[in-house]
This record gives C-alpha cells, structure tokens and sequence, in this order.
C-alpha cells in the first residue's frame, strides 16, 4: 500500500472517532473534538473524500457453504430438505437487501450430481437474481465437487453477477493465472466497493512453487493466500476491504461426530494454520468443516458450517449462515443467523437401553397422519445387547410400519468388560490347539458379558459335526 493510500486510511479512523464522540457522547468534550477533526480535514483538502468513503463503502454479505446437493441420509433423499433451505435463503437475502453472497464449495455431494440436484441450484441462482437484481454471487468447488463441471456455465452465470471458480488457470508461460482467483465486489450503486480472494478447493501443485525444498501442502496454501492479497493491494483503492474464500481443514477446526461426508483429506496433513490468512483481510469465509465455528479464536475467520445436519451428533447444534457487514477495510459486524430445521432428528432412547425398553419408547411415538414422508423426522434407535437378539429389527419395524418416523439406523450396544490381564499373544500352534468351542465362549462372553448358552452350544456342536462329515 502507497504512503498516500495509508494516509488516507488513517485520516478515515481519525473522523470515525469523531463521529463516534459525537453521536454516541453527545457531550461538550465530544463535540469539541469533531469539530477539531472537521477542521484539521478541511485544512488538508480532505474532508469531502472522507465522508464519501465513510457514507458509501458500506457493504452486506452472507457466508454459506456445503449444501451437499443431491447429498441421501440414510438412504433417504433430501431434494425437498434443500429447496426448503434455499427458499429461506432466498427470503433472507431479499430481505436484509444483501450485496454479495459467498458459497465456500461443496455445493454438491457428489462430483457427477444429479439432473434434479443441479436443476435445484440453477433454480435458486435464478430466482434471487429476480427478486434481489444488484445481488453478486461467488461460488467456489470444494472436494466433493467437479471443479471444471461446477464452472462450466460460468460464462451465462456472469451475466447474473454471478462468479464461479473452481479450476486453477494458469499463463501461457506456466505460472498462475492469480488475477483469475480475485473478483471485484460491488455495491447496489454499481460501484466497487471491496475485492474477493476466491480461492477453492486447492489440490497438489494448485499453489505457488516453493523456492526452496522440502516443500509442503500447508506451507503451499500460504504461499497461496499471501500472494493473492499481494497482488490484490495492487489493484485496490484506500477504503476497499478485501475478503477471502477457501475450502479446506483448518488447525484445531472441530469435526462433526460420524459425518461421513466430512473426511479429513490427506490424512490430516493439510491442516491450515490461521496465519496462512494474512492479517489484513477483513473477513475469510470457509467451507468443507460442517460444524460452524471461529478459526484460531479469531472472529473474522469463520467456517459457515453446513445449513443441513449431516449426523446425529448434531441433534441439539442450530445450523447457520453468516452476515457480514463491511464498511471501509472492516467488518464492523459478524452475526450467525440460524437456519430454520425442517426435519428433525430423533435418537431412541437418548441412552442405549435394553430391546423391551426400546420397544415401549417406540409404541409411545405418534402415528401417522397425512404430513408429507419426507418432513417425518428421522429416528436412530440406540439398543443394549446382552445376547444375541436376531428377531430385533423385524419387531421394531413391525411397530415403527404405523409411525410418523423413518428409520435410519439401529446402533447396538455391549456391556463394558474388564480387560483380561492374562490375555497373551498366540502363536500359530496355540491356535491350531485351541478349541473352537472355547473361542466361541470366550468372543460371546467379552462381547454380551455372560456364559454361552446351553441351546447356542448345541447348535455349534451340530454345525461343527456336519463340517466334520
């Protein structure tokens, strides 16, 4: 940044002071200390550029990300789920009148989606460029997308405002296309008013080259992130703010319980530190975390979390998008907005309990009325075994076939054993010693916590006289 362009800013914090010594003091001392500052502007010619910064750079923005379109839940689609969320986000950025929507990757689950999944996308994208004209949209790919596939009407999209990023393109003469990654925003005036580091889903090689080896994937990211804004200062003017996007595991972040969909990529190796975000940007919007949270405690870098719940670990957890409001180079306003639930999910009983429990809790849910299938909450059905319980399942669908549930999971329980201290390592001939019934009792005993049944013995004793025929 110029000498020029720092002074700039640095007048701009000295009138915000005033102004907040007027308006919110509202005392002799206060309004001392603004007309001081109006002078001191005057004399240097410029008081007119510094309201005009400070009454025009004003900027709305909603972070979401990892919608997982097309994405099932136990086998179950969940194509009405998002259209309810979209619809809500529709209502919500029409109504705040926001500037610019980020969508941090993984708009889809899959990287082939589905004719019904991207029709949902194009429909939304079209319906809030209707009802919200001036709103500018930047998508980014995340893991689970098609980098190429996502950006493919990319050149449509743009007569939308809307951006779509996903592949790294390079210069003829090899190096990165950074220019490409960085997309200006504007406000419903039509003038810029920040810039936008829109960085996706980064694999091997998609980052700068190190000019010193060893090299590593988090060390590449920084270099990523810190010569994008780089060039960014290049091109900016004083009063601009400058956000950033990615789609990736930050360190520390905290991963949702049995999300499948939220797998760590390569092996945990790829965990970003938050000081790979230079210092300057006003606020970075993350995705591919499901989990909404804060990144190294700071409150400008945020993952969104997914609007949808993609376990039951996430039973009692609000899902969210974020607002974010800019004014000059800051964010003077971060808020999570929580995301309305449409189906909810439910865990019987909320501790693993024994099959006849389980079945009484069942009997007492409610039965089924007209309410469309796909808005029936989804039920996890927590069990404690101690013995073999064959006819379980079929007992509860039996009960569940008149309930205004669905089915996705029956989580078995056993009950904790002590750890056997005189357990050694067996060699090959102790096992060719052992006998087959004793293993049958010792595996039935660590796992249901008691003696092998009489009426089991007999029937392994029938099954092991006819392998020996």
């Amino acid at each position: 940044m110029t000498p020029e362009n720092g002074k700039l800013i640095f007048e701009n914090l000295f009138i915000k002071q005033a102004i907040k010594y007027l308006v919110v003091a509202s005392s002799e001392e206060g309004k001392s200390y603004f007309c001081l500052c109006i002078l001191i502007l005057m004399i240097t010619g410029n008081l007119i550029s510094h309201f005009q910064l400070l009454f025009s750079i004003q900027m709305k923005i909603i972070h979401t990300a990892d919608w997982h379109l097309g994405q099932t839940f136990f086998g179950y689609d969940r194509d009405e789920e998002h259209q309810v969320f979209l619809e809500w986000l529709t209502a919500l950025l029409v109504k705040q009148q926001t500037d610019v929507l980020l969508i941090s990757g993984d708009i889809f689950d899959v990287a082939n989606p589905s004719a019904t999944s991207q029709r949902r996308l194009f429909h939304f994208l079209k319906e809030v460029n209707r009802r919200n004209p001036s709103l500018q949209v930047v998508i980014t790919a995340g893991n689970h997308d098609s980098a190429a596939r996502l950006e493919a009407p990319d050149p449509l999209l743009k007569e939308l405002s809307i951006s779509v990023i996903g592949v790294i393109k390079r210069l003829p003469e090899g190096g990165l296309d950074l220019t490409s990654l960085v997309i200006p925003l504007s406000g419903k005036d039509g003038k810029r008013k920040a810039w936008c580091m829109a960085v996706p889903f980064l694999r091997q090689g998609d980052y700068p080259p190190a000019e010193e080896l060893p090299d590593s994937y988090v060390q590449g990211i920084h270099r990523m992130y810190h010569a994008l804004y780089k060039q960014v200062e290049t091109m900016r003017q004083p009063g601009e703010a400058v956000i950033a996007m990615g789609h990736l595991h930050a360190t520390g972040a905290e991963l949702t319980e049995n999300d499948r969909s939220e797998r760590v990529i390569m092996g945990g190796l790829e965990s970003v530190p938050a000081d790979a975000f230079p210092a300057g940007l006003a606020y970075t919007a993350l995705g591919h975390i499901h989990k909404a949270q804060r990144v190294g405690g700071k409150e400008n870098i945020r993952y969104a979390g997914s609007p949808l719940p993609m376990s039951f670990s996430e039973t009692k957890y609000r899902h969210q998008v974020v607002s974010i409001q800019i004014e000059a180079e800051e964010a003077v306003s971060i808020e999570a907005i929580p995301v309305p639930r449409t189906v909810d999910l439910l865990r019987i009983p909320a501790n693993p309990a024994s099959p006849a429990e389980v079945e009484a809790q069942l009997r007492e849910l409610p039965e089924l009325a007209d309410e469309p299938l796909w808005k029936l909450p989804y039920l996890e059905i927590q069990v404690l075994l101690t013995e073999p319980d064959p006819g379980f399942r079929h007992r509860v669908e039996e009960i569940l076939s008149t309930k205004a549930v669905r089915l996705t999971s029956i989580v078995p329980s056993y009950p904790k054993q002590k750890k056997d201290s005189l357990l050694q390592p067996l060699s090959y001939t102790d096992l060719q010693e052992i006998d087959p019934l004793v293993m049958l009792e010792h595996t039935y005993s660590a796992k249901y916590g008691s003696e092998l049944p009489e009426e089991i013995k007999e029937l392994f004793h029938e099954v092991m006289q006819e392998v020996a025929l």
